[in-house]
């Protein structure tokens, strides 16, 4: 399977389309918002502002001034002020990461965790991971302006930790390897940062295997994370805090909804009261339908699909959609121009790659995208019409998503009758941005910056 670094060359989270943010450096940013000031002392001892071993406090600096050459830049030691000392720092575990963990790191390892160089003060670094049934997924961000972050990592790997899970009620064996190999990946990068918060999360391939708790243990034990298993009104609300940005000031009712590859969750979004700065503070009523693209594929097949086996994946949600009693909350609002749906997921931006004949797929052209009643029937319509092969070639699909592609354009469908809007807006983005976009609200990074501090 390929590793996907998305999400690290994308805007700032929260950025509209029209005014997109610079593209963002895979490494951490280095030399802003450096604090000049001396470090106080703190219980007797002084801690070196690189994170370096503490001396003393009080203990003048050895020596006289003294010039390092590091990185093909000049360092100088400030009188009276103690030097920056290049080395690593004492190990400290980030929210979500088991201690032992950090504990085997390796000498190089733990130079590249401590941050040579680093300067005095910088931004606090989040991370967000989701292990789903399809996708293991990891960003890491700094807070920007109010309400925005830069990311400045992200790791992206297909598992099918759900493959066979709707037959047998248990994670496979192998599935099992192939997520604890990605979840090895991320415990790396987490490590090798700062970490301020983070919030690790498994959803529905978890939550219902009967061995999905025997799986986490693995996890912790062989990869050091301690995942937490989120009910699906906590996947719906973090899905919904992590699009707000494309919901526009003028919009008073939106069906946002998350095809995964377990679950598909839905939430009503009612705008015409008073709106908040959090659009999870606006649903009116949600619902999580035990099915996905994997678990759809797997019942119906996905590699030979007719347009009868697709009309019966239709019908099939189409029913259990009927059973969500809060489907009509918005009824009035449905046929006006200021409703739409939000749609969060690889089944939306694989139609909008298709819809952009991009050469390869690219997200600062499908997150934010809109498109129509007619470009999304047609885009439905063509890919049902193509065979297994075709699928395969086309580059914003590929082998990894080839079979799964039609049961997740299904699922569209099915929602798409219950709600006829004339317009979809396509969202790359969805549980991961909305764990940050909490953790940092609740940090109050965002307070601190619009007070001056960094």
């Amino acid at each position: 399977m390929k590793d996907r670094n998305t999400g690290a060359d994308a805007p700032e989270a929260g950025a509209s389309r029209q005014a997109p943010a610079p593209s963002v450096s895979m490494s951490r940013a280095s030399g802003a918002n450096q604090d000049t000031r001396p470090v106080q002392p703190v219980n007797g001892w002084s801690a070196d502002a690189s994170g370096g071993p503490a001396q003393p406090a009080g203990q003048p600096p050895k020596g006289r001034k003294r010039r390092k050459r590091r990185r093909g830049r000049k360092v100088f030691a400030r009188d009276g002020q103690q030097p920056v000392v290049d080395r690593p720092a004492p190990q400290v575990a980030p929210a979500g990461l088991s201690q032992p963990a950090l504990s085997v790191l390796a000498p190089e390892q733990g130079k590249a965790a401590a941050g040579q160089g680093r300067p005095r003060h910088e931004l606090p670094v989040f991370a967000a991971l989701d292990l789903g049934t399809n996708n293991c997924r990891l960003l890491m961000a700094i807070p920007t302006r109010h309400g925005q972050f830069r990311v400045i990592d992200a790791f992206s790997r297909i598992v099918r930790l759900g493959e066979g899970l709707s037959a047998s009620g248990r994670l496979s064996a192998a599935a099992m390897d192939r997520a604890v190999e990605a979840l090895k990946v991320c415990g790396d990068k987490l490590r090798a940062r700062k970490v301020r918060r983070a919030r690790l999360i498994a959803t529905e391939a978890c939550r219902s295997a009967e061995n999905g708790q025997e799986f986490l243990d693995r996890v912790e034990r062989e990869a050091g994370l301690k995942l937490e298993i989120i009910d699906r009104q906590t996947e719906a609300r973090l899905a919904v805090s992590g699009c707000g940005s494309l919901v526009e000031r003028n919009t008073r009712g939106v069906v946002l909804f998350d095809i995964g590859g377990g679950s598909s969750e839905i939430a009503l979004i009612d705008l015409t009261r008073h709106r908040t700065p959090r659009l999870a503070n606006h649903i009116v009523s949600w619902t999580s339908l035990p099915v996905g693209v994997v678990s759809l594929a797997e019942r119906y097949g996905g590699r030979i699909v007719t347009r009868e086996v697709f009309d019966a994946m239709v019908t099939d949600v189409a029913e259990r959609l009927q059973a969500f009693e809060g489907r009509g909350r918005l009824d009035h609002l449905v046929d006006g121009p200021d409703f739409h749906l939000l749609g969060t997921s690889g089944t939306v931006t694989t139609l909008a790659g298709v819809h952009l004949e991009l050469e390869r797929y690219d997200r600062r052209r499908v997150d934010g995208l809109w498109m129509d009643r007619d470009n999304v029937d047609r885009m439905v319509a063509k890919l049902v019409g193509w065979d297994f092969q075709q699928r395969v070639a086309n580059p914003c699909i590929g082998a990894d998503r080839a079979d799964l592609v039609l049961a997740g354009c299904a699922i569209l469908e099915a929602i798409r009758a219950v709600w006829p809007a004339e317009r979809l807006r396509v969202a790359d983005r969805g549980l991961r941005e909305g764990i940050l976009s909490e953790l940092m609200a609740d940090d109050g990074v965002w307070r601190d910056t619009a007070r001056g501090r960094p």
